[in-house]
């Protein structure tokens, strides 16, 4: 028997924004996807760079992490809710600030994501052949043939759709958040006090100032993960309507929490182990946290499990990204007039993105950390700044302004901002 068509009625009801309800498993979803976006291959290092500052400087930035990270995001969230139903933040920032602004900064926004995933394509290369050359003994195939499987692999996932790759990073993200921690209650047991022999020492307001000023990019960039909210917030305009903003503002605050909590317990954790010049020991040789505990234990389980973790960090992260920088190369092909079909488009951006991964990632160039902080001035822009801008000349964002987080947020922006800039000058 024929099933029947679906009434006018039940049409209606599929495409009408849902009530905003209780608490749903997609909501869930993408509460995971957010935090496999921002947590990565940088929470490894994390305990590193922020530990190095000395415990005061630590301290405050762990306070400062959960509103930093928060309201930034919110306010891009925002930011991209306000525009037409189903458009991007490409094609918001062309509705609100003109044509010329939108192509700007549809440039921008492509660059300041897209490098991040070459890094993490030639990191993940590097990780799953110095996993198969010294854990599992064996010879790892060509650095060309590797690149292109793994990423290919990755692809593979993209390829199912935008919903079915946040599912598969939010399910990256269980084990990821047992791996963080079971090794921060592993090391509880060789908490020695380390930085807190620093705890005593109270260095002159100026140099305090100094450290804490470079330190909030290094806690603002581990939590970033502005390229995977342009698709979340028009998810949630689809899905929800008049209530997306209230919506995405629980799902925010929830990741934003679950971040905070599960990386500041980890590299509190660290800290308290290792001493400031066992730190800076790792700093000088270029070794994630994972990869220097292994060493200072002679621990085989951690050797073991550190490349593991750091495959699931990476392919969570890079999928997350990927979503961000195709968004913004499609962007950047529609303003060139060109009007392929969509699915014409989706094998044009992944052909290329493929392209120009593989051969970065064949190549493992050492320019990719500078090209990294070379993308930190303008996802400061994009992130802090902004949102708050459209806040003052937007009429429909008015409605968020004289907020003291919107201040904030403001000068937050502004200290990772300076703070990159004089990193690169310096």
């Amino acid at each position: 028997m024929n099933e029947q068509a679906p009434s006018v009625e039940q049409r209606f009801a599929e495409s009408t924004p849902a009530a905003l309800g209780t608490w749903a498993r997609h909501d869930t979803t993408w509460m995971l996807g957010l935090f496999g976006t921002a947590i990565g291959a940088g929470t490894l290092f994390l305990p590193i760079n922020a530990g190095l500052g000395g415990f005061w400087p630590l301290l405050i930035l762990a306070v400062l992490a959960f509103p930093m990270t928060y309201f930034a995001h919110r306010g891009l969230t925002r930011f991209v809710l306000s525009g037409r139903d189903g458009s991007d933040i490409t094609e918001v920032v062309k509705e609100h600030f003109g044509i010329t602004a939108g192509a700007s900064i549809t440039v921008l926004y492509f660059f300041a994501i897209f490098p991040i995933l070459l890094i993490y394509s030639v990191a993940l290369t590097n990780t799953v052949s110095s996993f198969m050359e010294h854990q599992l003994h064996m010879q790892p195939p060509p650095r060309a043939i590797l690149s292109f499987v793994l990423i290919l692999g990755l692809l593979a996932i993209v390829r199912c759709g935008e919903q079915a790759t946040v599912k598969v990073m939010s399910l990256l993200v269980y084990p990821f958040i047992v791996a963080l921690a079971l090794l921060g209650l592993y090391l509880v047991p060789h908490w020695t006090g380390g930085i807190l022999d620093s705890a005593t020492e109270v260095p002159p307001a100026s140099a305090f100032l100094h450290t804490l000023w470079l330190a909030i990019p290094v806690m603002v960039f581990s939590f970033n993960h502005s390229p995977i909210i342009s698709a979340f917030a028009v998810d949630q305009k689809r899905r929800y309507g008049a209530h997306a903003d209230e919506r995405s503002g629980q799902i925010l605050r929830r990741a934003h929490l679950l971040m905070v909590v599960m990386v500041l317990f980890f590299v509190f954790s660290c800290v308290l182990t290792l001493s400031s010049a066992q730190l800076a020991e790792a700093k000088a040789q270029n070794l994630s946290i994972l990869s220097y505990l292994a060493n200072h234990f002679s621990n085989p389980t951690i050797a073991f499990a550190a490349p593991l973790i750091a495959f699931v960090a990476i392919a969570k992260s890079f999928l997350g990204h990927y979503i961000g920088a195709s968004e913004g190369l499609k962007g950047i092909i529609a303003k060139t007039g060109a009007r392929p079909g969509a699915k014409a488009l989706d094998r044009v951006v992944a052909a290329l993105m493929l392209v120009v991964c593989w051969i970065v990632a064949t190549l493992n160039p050492s320019i990719l950390g500078m090209i990294e902080s070379l993308g930190g001035p303008i996802l400061a822009v994009l992130l802090f700044l902004m949102p708050m801008y459209a806040i003052r000349r937007v009429p429909s964002m008015r409605k968020y302004s004289g907020a003291a987080s919107n201040v904030f947020v403001v000068v937050v922006g502004l200290v990772a901002l300076t703070s990159v800039v004089y990193g690169l000058v310096s």
